[in-house]
């Protein structure tokens, strides 16, 4: 194991349990061994379904659009 991994993996061992799964997911999908897929909730069915729509159509967010969602949450 690196250095830097290491120094990495030390970190998240200081994160709350729940952002360590996040990361963790998020390492084990870079690696192409993400395991099962993640169920998602009814309420938020349609919504993704109608994003994977746009991605197949290829429509995707502008820069503009992606800067204005980021500042809303900095309000």
């Amino acid at each position: 194991m690196t250095k830097l991994l290491e120094k990495a993996l030390e970190a998240v061992r200081r994160l709350p349990p729940d952002s360590q799964d996040q990361i963790a997911l998020a390492m084990l999908t870079l690696t192409g061994n993400e395991g099962e897929p993640e169920d998602i909730d009814a309420a938020h069915l349609p919504a993704v379904l109608e994003g994977l729509a746009q991605a197949k159509r290829r429509q995707f967010a502008t820069d503009s659009e992606v800067e204005a969602a980021f500042h809303a949450f900095d309000k």
